[in-house]
């Protein structure tokens, strides 16, 4: 039997993946379609034809349908639209409204309103209606004439023992955000309030809808994501099960610039041919001053970077971080300096090799430091996002300038 894995490969590899989807029993299509990567779903999407894609969007919920639909072209969104009931059309359309990457792009329309002074009977009432409509349990959110002042939660419904009293003492306070709101903003404040839902709300306060946790998930492991694709220089749309032709469109421009770089250090590098040549074990060593530059350079960005994205620093302010991130490259490269000299002495017999690369190993770490503090913080003001861009330079810093200084006492001391 075919795994998930496979089931999506042959999908994404398929000159027709709207036929490999079409295959899949209907009760499996929905959970296949949202684990698929964005540019498989759209492959797919576009290559059903309307009545199929009316099919498939019929048995999902609003939010799903949206995301689906929002992948298709205007004219095919419109007519899979037009086939629905006005009731459907209009929460779709409704949804459609609004950027997926906003809090309006992640709501549901799953809850109900009623005023304070409602009484538990009357809840109850409205609940069974949205249940037997929707087939979903609604959230509760009491509100005082149209002004939100929380959740109904639904252990007090469940427990009421006097249908006729009201729910407004037994309301608890709900977080909200704006309609607009980034979704990352939504992210920060679920982890403000773990156990909440949180409303949705227009610029009149009024509510739109409910964000559920769980819809988060997908957001939080997009930011991890993200985070490691601008750090490896990948593009964020690319997918694991993209063709080869896709990964060479997306990779080979940060390539092209990586080799500039790298022509930049080996340039420095043939400055010293000479000294080189006369002593060979220069070159042995030489990846280790820039590897251990590189990786100490990254660390200092990404705690930079974290700092910036916390606006806990900035440019103007980030002196002190600057100091901290050098004396800190200085006593890690104090540390390790020592192991790599002991290293060289012993093994290869050469106290002078030992003492230039442990001291090449101090100041590279310093560079590494300061570049890699100095050099987000600068991207950060000119309004270059840190962590797209910042690795390249902090690479090349501590490359040119590590093998410089290593060649460079190499030729003054041995």
């Amino acid at each position: 039997m075919a795994t998930s894995t496979d089931v999506q490969q042959a999908i994404a590899t398929s000159a027709t993946p709207a036929e490999q989807f079409r295959e899949l029993p209907e009760a499996h299509q929905r959970q296949l379609f949202f684990q698929l990567p964005e540019t498989v779903q759209r492959a797919v999407v576009d290559d059903m034809d309307r009545e199929t894609l009316r099919q498939f969007v019929r048995r999902l919920d609003p939010d799903e349908a949206t995301d689906v639909l929002g992948l298709a072209d205007e004219e095919t969104r419109t007519e899979v639209l037009r086939r629905f009931d006005e009731n459907r059309r209009q929460k779709i359309e409704f949804l459609l409204e609004f950027s997926p990457e906003s809090a309006a792009g992640l709501m549901h329309l799953d809850y109900v309103t009623v005023e304070r002074d409602s009484s538990f009977e009357e809840v109850a009432r409205r609940v069974r209606r949205h249940e037997e409509r929707t087939g979903r349990h609604p959230t509760i959110f009491v509100t005082d004439r149209d002004e939100l002042i929380g959740e109904l939660p639904a252990q007090a419904l469940a427990m009421a023992e006097r249908e006729t009293e009201a729910v407004a003492g037994y309301v608890e306070e709900t977080p909200t955000v704006r309609y607009d709101s980034a979704d990352t903003d939504v992210v920060e404040v679920f982890r403000a309030h773990p156990e909440h839902t949180v409303a949705v709300l227009d610029d009149d306060d009024s509510i739109l809808g409910v964000i559920y946790a769980e819809d988060l998930l997908q957001v939080v492991e997009e930011e991890a994501g993200e985070t490691l694709y601008e750090f490896t220089g990948v593009a964020e749309e690319e997918s694991v099960l993209d063709g080869p032709v896709a990964k060479v469109r997306s990779r080979y421009k940060w390539l092209i610039i990586n080799l500039g770089t790298a022509f930049l250090a080996a340039a420095v590098v043939g400055l010293f041919e000479d000294v080189i040549a006369a002593f060979t074990l220069l070159a042995v060593y030489m990846p280790v001053v820039a590897g251990m530059g590189g990786n100490a350079g990254t660390q200092s960005m990404a705690v930079t970077v974290r700092g910036i994205a916390l606006e806990q620093v900035s440019l103007r302010t980030g002196g002190r971080v600057v100091l901290n991130e050098v004396l800190a490259g200085g006593a890690n490269g104090v540390i390790t300096g020592v192991l790599v000299a002991i290293i060289a002495s012993v093994f290869n017999q050469s106290p002078l090799l030992g003492l230039v690369i442990g001291v090449s190993m101090v100041l590279n770490l310093v560079i590494a430091g300061f570049f890699g503090a100095l050099i987000p913080l600068m991207l950060d003001r000119l309004g270059v996002d840190p962590a797209t861009s910042a690795t390249i330079f902090i690479t090349t810093a501590t490359d040119v300038l590590g093998f410089f200084i290593f060649l460079g006492l190499a030729t003054l001391v041995i």
